[in-house]
């Protein structure tokens, strides 16, 4: 007799639903699962049997054959256990029900557990958008598949309870969630009215904040530029609804959830070290999962020791600051995984770090500058929109009691901000200036006669790319929000301009 039943595949950020067929039948003693699965896959041959037995049910050797469908898709991982054990159970005529509309998946272990599985958030999602009604999933990952509204979640301990529901003897009712709160507000010791000075570099921190633009902070070592980096996180807005289930689905295909509080409403802060691998930093692997610039999506990618990543690393870059998305290729496919950052780079201007300060020498020649500066290639700069000079704070400034504004001051304004940008953009469905493209640029952004005279002259005397030129365009916008004025006016393109600083 042959069953089928509906369970799902990832594919990258993706998600794929796969028919799992079974055929069993007087023969020699035989099992085989095709349909380009993995050994992880393979090997269920090994533990559903033992699982089955171990519930209570029987696997009489026969000839069975299990199909995962489409065949030209790639099985990886375990998942696949638990709905090849149900479609055998079916095929052997053990239980009975209407598979329709109903998905399966789950890893088994030899004594008929259900065990938990990644990426439980994206297939959820998407089996509800494919208009499936119930998900038969372990335990385990109930609280976080709760987070989708509208849809019957079953959680599963074991083979035995899922036999014993669909023969009604023991009816499993659908999970509710009583447990899930908000995330608890993470404790930033880092506060802006902690950091003495520093106030430009501080009002290019809220422009980015506020038009999530990308920003270089350069300068010699103890000037404070990891502090102000650990401060930003302060001044970003909450993540939305739909941000948080982005976000939550991509810590979910890289196993990082919580299984107590799985939800994340936190933006990511995301910090890995320079010796980190480009795989490490881009996502990658046998089986392509995301790495920290996907993980840092709708939250700060910060690289701290900018010019000691390697080149690879570096240009690796490029792509996501441009696009928002990176693109992973591997033999068995192409891989996407999202990627819509804010990136905080920090860098000394020279190999021994004070060029340029003024309380201690420098003992770099000129040829060693230009070296150390030149590992940041023109096409990664041309992709920060604000480079920023921080320079030591006097030792004045440093004992004088802090009157700074407090990060949640300085919130409140990006939030405002934020808000402006979100209503102009509504239609294009974008969020922040730093998302617009050419089309929303030439729209939304009108100059006056001076304000196009002052940008000829910066592209003859900066000698700006297109892509720095708008850039320029909407740095400037951003701060004509920030200003919550219609136009962009000259000055707000005189101070835009100014953040496109030579390194030195």
């Amino acid at each position: 007799m042959v069953s089928k039943l509906y369970t799902a595949a990832l594919h990258g950020f993706d998600c794929k639903i796969v028919t799992a067929e079974v055929d069993y039948r007087k023969g020699n003693t035989y099992m085989a699962i095709v349909g380009l699965g993995d050994k992880s896959v393979q090997e269920a041959r090994d533990r559903i049997p033992a699982a089955l037995k171990n519930s209570g049910a029987e696997f009489v050797p026969m000839r069975v054959i299990v199909n995962l469908a489409p065949a030209e898709l790639t099985k990886t991982g375990p998942s696949y256990d638990f709905p090849i054990a149900i479609a055998f159970l079916l095929a052997s005529d053990q239980i009975e029900f209407d598979t329709d509309k109903k998905l399966f998946i789950g890893e088994l272990s030899l004594n008929g557990e259900v065990k938990p599985v990644k990426g439980i958030l994206p297939i959820v999602s998407m089996a509800k958008k494919s208009n499936f009604e119930e998900i038969y999933l372990p335990s385990d990952n109930a609280m976080e598949a709760s987070v989708v509204p509208d849809v019957n979640i079953y959680a599963i301990k074991n083979l035995k309870q899922i036999i014993e529901h669909f023969n009604k003897t023991s009816i499993l009712q659908p999970y509710k969630n009583s447990e899930l709160v908000e995330n608890i507000p993470v404790v930033n010791n880092h506060d802006f009215q902690f950091v003495k000075g520093h106030d430009y570099a501080k009002r290019a921190m809220e422009i980015a904040a506020s038009g999530g633009h990308n920003i270089l902070l350069f300068g010699p070592p103890g000037s404070g530029k990891t502090m102000l980096s650990r401060a930003f996180s302060g001044i970003l807005p909450e993540l939305t609804y739909e941000e948080s289930i982005e976000v939550t689905s991509i810590f979910s295909i890289a196993g990082l959830t919580s299984n107590k509080n799985p939800f994340i409403k936190q933006r990511p802060f995301r910090s890995p070290h320079h010796t980190s691998s480009q795989v490490a930093l881009v996502g990658g692997g046998s089986i392509p999962k995301p790495g920290e610039i996907s993980l840092a999506h709708r939250g700060i990618l910060f690289l701290d020791e900018f010019t000691e990543f390697s080149s690879q690393s570096l240009e690796a870059l490029r792509q996501p600051l441009e696009d928002k998305v990176i693109t992973v290729s591997r033999v068995n496919g192409t891989f996407t995984f999202p990627a819509n950052f804010i990136l905080i780079a920090a860098m000394n201007p020279c190999k021994c770090g004070y060029k340029g300060d003024s309380s201690k020498q420098c003992t770099c020649s000129q040829n060693d500058v230009i070296k150390y500066q030149k590992k940041i290639s023109g096409p990664i700069l041309d992709r920060i929109d604000l480079l920023v000079r921080v320079n030591k704070v006097e030792n004045e400034i440093l004992f004088k009691q802090s009157t700074a504004e407090t990060s949640k001051q300085i919130r409140s304004r990006v939030i405002e901000c934020r808000g402006i940008q979100s209503e102009r953009l509504m239609d294009s469905k974008l969020l922040t200036n730093s998302d617009m493209g050419s089309k929303e640029v030439e729209e939304f952004i009108n100059l006056d006669e001076e304000g196009r005279r002052l940008l000829t002259l910066a592209i003859e005397k900066m000698n700006l790319s297109t892509r720095s030129y708008h850039r320029v365009l909407k740095v400037a916008r951003t701060i004509a929000d920030m200003d919550r004025s219609v136009e962009v006016l000259p000055k707000h393109i005189s101070e835009a301009l100014g953040f496109r600083v030579e390194l030195g």
